[in-house]
């Protein structure tokens, strides 16, 4: 047997035990998705909520448990992916239905709504980005595609 047939394996198993931190390509701030419920397309009354915002204050008995289950952070997370991408204009097809589903599947398991609210049938998201200059906070919203009617969005 040669050296290299046994440096193989070590080399696949080498990136895994010592982690390399060069996968950030880019660090910019990240999205933050918006919703809001709308009586008609055209309606700008909505009030914009944010999706999934973070608590105030986490016990410690809730830190504790999330460290070994938190099946929803990881949709969290797979949500800002789509938000990024979506953001980017990589599959923006994919990424807006994803995060239509998403929110809307959201509220119907909150109980926020029935799944065809007769008042505010439609669902519009937006992908907000905040910065600072100076002492200001600015927004900007980068991405609002048009509204969906909540009974067009298949929720799982």
């Amino acid at each position: 047997m040669t050296t290299g047939t046994l440096l193989a394996p070590l080399r696949l198993l080498l990136p895994a035990l010592i982690p390399s931190w060069n996968f950030f390509d880019v660090i910019a701030p990240a999205p933050r998705v918006e919703y809001a419920l709308l009586a008609s397309p055209g309606d700008t009354t909505g009030v914009w909520r944010a999706f999934r915002p973070r608590p105030e204050h986490v016990s410690l008995a809730t830190l504790l448990k999330r460290l070994f289950w938190n099946p929803r952070w990881n949709q969290t997370l797979f949500v800002m992916s789509c938000a990024e991408r979506l953001a980017e204009d990589r599959n923006p097809a994919h990424s807006e239905a994803e995060l239509f589903k998403r929110i809307a599947a959201d509220l119907v398991a909150d109980g926020a709504l029935e799944p065809q609210d007769p008042t505010r049938p439609w669902l519009c998201f937006r992908l907000v980005f905040v910065s600072r200059e100076g002492e200001a906070l600015t927004e900007e919203v980068m991405v609002q595609p048009a509204p969906r009617l909540l009974k067009d969005i298949a929720i799982r």
